[in-house]
């Protein structure tokens, strides 16, 4: 929230400067996010009344202004300005001046006529972008009157940062209140008396929907000029609190949401048919918004409506068919209180927000509404002129909001702070905002009012006492405790040594959200059904992930569009699957997995290796490394998000704990990805398993190697081979791996032939080639009799 201090300093004026304010505002919870001039820094530039304005006798586009700048005569001044003109009043820059950026103005001759001095644009004073011509004051500004304090420049604009449990503090009021309790001043509350009405005219208002909003009012206004300027003090406000200056009438209520918190909204009454009813939706039912955006609303969307159609989202936004224009007379002004529950998420789940949402999705005290309509009542009047009609009020008592006692002990809350406090030193803190207290034997009752949402359960009280007395105030104090040596099991691995493994790889970690777009889920995990968030924080980012690998995608996409090439990240994070229906305990899993991705070539591009794109036995060969010395095994798989073909299951141990492969060709063309990635994503429990070393005696005898090479069917996986040789291997066979496949001439083309290098070794003698031989023969006639294989170069 962005506000003027001379704005705050109406309400109250504590004896601190804007850093000790800004300081102030920041202890009490209230963080300072920016706090920066109203206008750069200049001098010499007064209130000045343009006298004559002819044309240059030298040059078109130049005007010769005889201006008064209240220095007793008329000063010559030869101005650029296409709106120059004799009556005006505008900014003037005297002789000696300096606008921002050290810019002095001297005596000049322009075309060959001479100049005293500059009419100036709000631009060349640098409190608006505004440089189509000079900046026209109103009539009553006082000639000679030094500008910065006419407009009232030398003025700080404060941006805070609000969490979302003081949304009381969404106002000019709310922050005034907190900083009158901090600082003990005076707290100047806006008088708002009730406006008579002058005519008897009234729309009736039915809550259909009462939890969702229990209290709304309204009432008619009669004969306004919409077309009537909004008076410079207010469009300085608004403008100073990042809001922008439409028309009057709009302008009132922004201005009284910024002063008091409540949103108001303004309908053309003449538009409108019968009772206004507060409801859901209609099947089928659509709302044109003031943003020209249509929209269906979702069932559990409130809306304003009359008995026509619907004609607003209820706290979100109006409708473009009931709006008010600058030809609008009659005004049909709402106030209402709307449940934050009811209203919570709505707007982004439509891809867009506003500031009444964001205000009515935290908390709106329910009972401003109508001192608020009061107050936009008399602004209209007295800007606009018109009659008021009676506020109607429609309220289910019911369903409002109820602020229930929250006891206090003070011997906790002494003992939570660490510090020393009195019990009536509490309560006076307590009293400063507005709490009511009343004693119970040794405790409090502490009743919060009624714009206080964030205060229900002890411990709130007990950081409202901490930031009262000031968290400056708190001693810190170091904490003391005894240090112990925490076990270090043989048996597992901490995760810092996998990321360290796969950045000494060559990948880079990243933090992606663990919400994500629907799209990703329908697309890399074939889920029809994810888990989805009930208030998200953007609408594309709308449901929980079950997979890495969309995120790991979505960062190579947004490194692609920046052209960068070559990209190889990893994540370590949760993700998150809906439990089975006949689990015990109805809910969610929340699983830790590792995934990588490579893509690009393997290699930075450099002169002593060749350009080649990373494939599928690079990241094979990472994953490998992440899990030696124990070994994988993989085996053919289908996957949404990977290449029929390039794609294998990985398991361990015969347990199945992950995939590996290449990313589909069509989401490499969606995603507009150029060359496909290869991506890995396995459980992280898994790769933390170490295998506890086990003592086994180096041999110091020859080992003994023999190839073996067998021709298989090509449907025989390598992983099925080697498992059915390492069955029959005898205890002297010590390594059995691939190192050679061959198709071709003298192999049958449904076949393969695989060739094995087979170690042999014995610990305490020489082997015999009797002994090898029958090693040998003994695999080769186990792979016939399982898979049907036989020994390269014997007969068919």
């Amino acid at each position: 929230m962005q506000f003027s201090e001379q704005w705050l300093r109406t309400f109250v004026d504590p004896q601190l400067d804007s850093a000790g304010l800004g300081h102030l505002l920041t202890m009490a919870g209230l963080e300072v996010e920016e706090a920066e001039p109203a206008a750069p820094a200049f001098r010499g530039v007064v209130v000045a009344k343009i006298v004559e304005a002819e044309k240059h006798p030298n040059a078109d586009k130049l005007k010769l202004c005889k201006v008064d700048a209240g220095t007793g005569e008329l000063l010559q001044i030869v101005c650029g300005a296409p709106n120059a003109a004799a009556g005006m009043k505008v900014p003037c820059a005297v002789v000696g001046a300096v606008l921002p950026g050290e810019f002095e103005i001297k005596k000049a001759k322009l075309r060959g006529v001479e100049s005293f001095g500059m009419l100036c644009s709000a631009r060349e004073l640098g409190f608006s972008e505004d440089h189509s011509g000079l900046y026209a004051l109103p009539e009553d500004a006082p000639v000679g009157t030094d500008i910065r304090a006419y407009l009232g420049l030398d003025d700080t604009l404060f941006t805070i940062k609000l969490t979302p449990n003081r949304a009381d503090c969404l106002s000019l009021t709310g922050v005034a209140r907190e900083v009158a309790a901090i600082t003990g001043g005076e707290f100047r509350a806006l008088a708002i008396e009730p406006v008579a009405p002058a005519i008897d005219v009234r729309r009736d208002i039915v809550l259909d929907a009462p939890q969702a909003c229990p209290r709304y009012c309204g009432r008619i206004l009669r004969g306004v000029d919409a077309r009537a300027a909004t008076p410079d003090w207010m469009v300085r406000r608004l403008v100073r609190s990042g809001i922008r200056s439409i028309s009057a009438l709009v302008d009132i209520t922004n201005y009284v949401m910024l002063e008091l918190g409540q949103p108001l909204h303004a309908f053309d009454n003449a538009r409108l048919q019968g009772a206004i009813h507060v409801r859901l939706p209609r099947a089928g039912e659509q709302v044109r918004l003031l943003n020209e955006q249509t929209v269906t609303p979702a069932a559990d969307t409130l809306l304003i409506a009359d008995e026509a159609r619907a004609l607003a989202l209820a706290g979100i936004m109006g409708g473009e068919d009931s709006g008010i224009t600058l030809d609008t007379t009659e005004v049909f002004l709402e106030s209402a209180f709307f449940a934050p529950d009811a209203i919570a998420g709505r707007a982004r789940g439509y891809g867009f927000g506003s500031d009444a949402s964001h205000r009515f999705e935290r908390g709106v005290d329910p009972e401003l509404a109508r001192s608020a309509l009061e107050r936009a009542t008399r602004l209209v009047l007295e800007l606009c002129g018109g009659e008021a009609g009676p506020v109607v009020e429609a309220v289910a008592a019911g369903a409002l909001p109820v602020r229930a006692p929250v006891r206090l002990r003070p011997a906790r809350a002494r003992r939570v702070l660490g510090i020393v406090l009195g019990d009536d030193d509490m309560l006076a803190l307590l009293r400063r905002v507005h709490l009511q207290v009343e004693r119970s034997d040794d405790d409090f009752l502490v009743t919060p009012p009624s714009w206080r949402f964030d205060i229900e359960i002890e411990e709130d009280l007990i950081e409202e006492i901490a930031r009262l007395h000031g968290y400056d105030n708190i001693p810190a104090v170091a904490p003391q405790g005894s240090l112990m040596m925490l076990p270090s099991t043989e048996n597992g691995r901490p995760v810092w040594a996998l990321r360290h493994l796969l950045a000494a790889r060559g990948y880079q970690e990243v933090v992606n959200f663990a919400f994500v777009e629907e799209a990703w889920e329908r697309d890399f995990c074939a889920n029809e059904n994810p888990i989805r968030l009930a208030n998200p924080i953007a609408s594309h980012l709308s449901v929980m992930r079950s997979s890495l690998i969309p995120g790991l995608v979505g960062t190579l996409a947004a490194n692609r569009k920046r052209q960068i090439e070559r990209v190889r990240v990893f994540e370590v994070a949760r993700v998150f699957e809906r439990k089975a229906d006949g689990e015990p305990v109805r809910g969610f899993h929340q699983v830790m997995n590792i995934a990588a991705l490579a893509a690009g070539q393997v290699v930075p591009e450099q002169w002593g290796e060749r350009a080649r794109n990373v494939d599928f036995y690079d990241v094979k060969g990472d994953l490998e490394a992440l899990f030696a010395p124990r070994e994988l095994q993989f085996t053919p798989l289908s996957h949404p998000a990977l290449h029929p073909g390039r794609a294998a299951a990985v398991r361990l141990d015969g347990h199945m704990i992950g995939v590996l492969g290449e990313l589909h060709p069509v989401w490499v063309q969606r995603y507009e990805l150029g060359s496909a990635p290869v991506v890995f994503e396995v459980a992280l429990d898994a790769a933390l398993a170490a295998r506890v070393p086990a003592y086994a005696e180096i041999s110091r005898m020859q080992a003994v190697r023999r190839d073996l090479a067998l021709v298989v069917g090509n449907e025989v996986p390598v992983e099925r081979v080697l498992d059915v040789l390492r069955e029959a291997a005898p205890a002297l066979v010590r390594e059995i791996a691939l190192f050679d496949l061959y198709q071709g001439k003298g192999i049958d083309p449904d076949k393969k032939s695989l060739a094995f290098k087979v170690s042999m070794q014995d610990t305490r003698r020489t082997l015999e080639d009797a002994e090898v031989d029958a090693a040998i023969a003994l695999l080769v006639a186990h792979a016939e009799t399982v898979l049907g294989a036989r020994l390269r170069g014997a007969g068919a």
